[in-house]
This record gives structure tokens, C-alpha cells and sequence, in this order.
């Protein structure tokens, strides 16, 4: 397709779709011509995106159809109805697309934690590179536990969520690289296994995963929702499959945003577990139990509800009406 001579054909056609658009008073005739020019546009748009997907097009005609839409069907109003889809068959779908993606992001962490962990608790040099025995020690027997209690549990849970909300958001926006979600994952499983060697070697390891698996269940497992969610979104760029690589990041895209929007409710749930729960004076069993049933409780809403969805054909994505517009177009 020779999308110049495509959007001189049909030019006035736009242009009168957006002329109005923009008019505040509709006649009769006028409202019947805006109907038809909005399917027509419709059509323009999915022919273009399957034939010549030329950005600065697709990015016009989605704008326009975006301002008619408001006129054509009137503005979408948020109902209860819209938030029990979300949570019942969008959200769940979404986190069941990536959970293959979570798991195996999920194994490669704990082995590079492991293997670090490992390697530094028997290397010496390694030990002596992060810090003087009186350093380490003091980490190890004091500096560790007292970042749980430093703060109020409301102020420390607020501001574990944050950033740990924001880590989240980068590596699925930042996902398409390829490159920092891997980046992040990497870091943070260093600098767990560094600091579990840390305690191994100065201080008391059960000390170590006491503080850590109440939370770190369902909070690491969020990061690893996070990094197999932007993994997928870049392996969608590489291979896209059937679909044109356009539509297929856009389908995609849309749908990993919906495990971002529940990462950050994710995130909030384990940040309460971090402020209240870890430090508290409950038996360590006990807080362990705690973490596990929230870690449960989403595997199970992303099993149960997600695969339910998904063999109904939900893929995670908006619903037609809002995720875009794609009619039939011959010839």
C-alpha cells in the first residue's frame, strides 16, 4: 500500500470526520455522516495497520477515531460492572499469560541468589570487598534487623511500596529492551545472595530468613512477575508470531500494563506484610505462615481465575471498545 497516495484519497473524509468531531451542534444528516465516516476511518485504520503500518498514520488516524469515538458512543463511564471484570477476569488472565515467563524468571533468580550467596561466604577476598569484619559485623548482628524498625510500620510500608511499586513499572515499561529488566533482576539476586552471606559468615542466617521470606514471598515474586512481564513484551518484538509486529505490541502491550496496574495492589499487600508483620513480635513461624498464605492466596486467584478466563478466550486485553478499532476491510 502507498500510504501517501492512500491518505490523499481519503483525506477530506478525515478531515470532515474531525471537523465534526469538533463541532458542538449536530444536525439530523450531520450526525447520520458522522457515523458513517467514523466506520469508514475505522476500516481506513485497520487496513493501514495490516498492509503499510506507517507510524505517523496509525498515530493520526487513532487520534482522530479517538475524538469521534467520544461524540459517536458518548463518553465510558467507570461502573461497579467494569471494576468486577477487571478484577475477576482482566486482571487474573493477564498474570496467568506470564506465569510460565514469572516462573522461569522466578528459578534463574534463586539460582544466581544461591550461587552467589555461596561463592561469597567462601571467598574471603570476596567478603573483604564489601566492607571491613567490624562493618560487616555490625551489619550483620544490628543493621539488618533494625532496618524493619527504624520507621513507624505505616511510613515504612508506604515507602517499601513505593519503591518497590516503581521498580516494578520500569521493568515492564522499560521491558521492550531486553536489557533492564534483566539488569534489575540481576542486581537484586546479587545483592541478596551478598547479604544472606553476609549473615551466614558474621551474623545468624535463620536471623536472615526470618526477616526476609514474610514478605520477600510475595514481594520478590512480584519482581518476578515484573521481569517476566517486560521479558515478554521484548520476545513479542522479536518474534511476534502471525500477527504484524504493530498489533502484536499493541495487544500485548495493553495487556501487560494490566499486570503493572496489579503489581502496584501486589506491591501494597506485601508492603503491609514488610511494616506490620515482619517486625512484629508474632513467632517466626508464624510471620513465615502469614507471607506464605498471600503468596497462596495469588497463585491461587492467578490459577483459578486466570486459566478459567483464558479458556474462554480472554487474552488480558481491553475490551473492543476501548482497546481500538479494528473492522473488517476488503480488497
Amino acid at each position: 500500500m502507498d500510504t501517501d497516495a492512500f491518505a490523499l484519497v481519503h483525506g477530506a473524509e478525515w478531515d470532515r470526520l474531525e471537523q465534526l468531531s469538533k463541532q458542538r451542534r449536530l444536525t439530523g444528516p450531520e450526525a447520520d455522516e458522522l457515523v458513517r465516516l467514523y466506520q469508514a476511518t475505522a476500516g481506513h485504520l485497520s487496513a493501514v495497520r495490516t498492509s503499510a503500518p506507517d507510524p505517523y498514520l496509525v498515530g493520526r488516524l487513532s487520534g482522530l477515531l479517538g475524538q469521534a469515538r467520544g461524540r459517536v458512543a458518548g463518553t465510558h463511564e467507570l461502573r461497579l460492572a467494569d471494576l468486577a471484570r477487571f478484577f475477576t477476569i482482566t486482571l487474573p488472565t493477564a498474570f496467568y499469560r506470564v506465569r510460565w515467563w514469572t516462573v522461569a524468571v522466578m528459578v534463574a533468580w534463586i539460582g544466581i541468589a544461591v550461587v552467589v550467596g555461596f561463592w561469597t561466604a567462601r571467598t574471603p577476598a570476596v567478603i573483604a570487598q564489601l566492607g571491613s569484619p567490624a562493618e560487616l559485623e555490625q551489619y550483620a548482628q544490628e543493621a539488618f534487623a533494625a532496618y524493619y524498625s527504624n520507621y513507624p510500620a505505616p511510613d515504612f510500608a508506604a515507602q517499601v511500596w513505593t519503591n518497590n511499586a516503581w521498580i516494578a513499572a520500569q521493568c515492564v515499561g522499560l521491558g521492550i529492551t531486553g536489557v533492564f529488566p534483566v539488569y534489575v533482576l540481576l542486581a537484586n539476586a546479587v545483592g541478596v545472595g551478598q547479604a544472606g552471606a553476609i549473615m551466614a559468615v558474621f551474623g545468624d542466617l535463620r536471623v536472615f530468613f526470618a526477616l526476609i521470606l514474610p514478605h520477600g514471598l510475595m514481594e520478590l515474586t512480584a519482581i518476578f512477575i515484573a521481569g517476566g512481564t517486560g521479558l515478554k513484551l521484548f520476545w513479542t518484538a522479536v518474534a511476534p508470531g502471525r500477527r504484524t509486529r504493530s498489533r502484536a505490541l499493541a495487544e500485548e502491550g495493553r495487556a501487560l500494563i494490566t499486570v503493572a496496574v496489579g503489581l502496584v495492589l501486589v506491591l501494597a499487600l506485601s508492603g503491609l506484610v514488610e511494616g506490620f508483620v515482619t517486625p512484629s513480635s508474632l513467632p517466626t513461624w508464624a510471620k513465615i505462615a502469614v507471607g506464605a498464605l498471600v503468596l497462596a492466596g495469588y497463585w491461587t486467584y492467578t490459577l483459578v481465575l486466570g486459566r478459567r478466563a483464558a479458556r474462554a478466550g480472554e487474552t488480558g486485553d481491553l475490551e473492543q471498545d476501548l482497546a481500538g478499532h479494528t473492522l473488517a476491510q476488503a480488497g
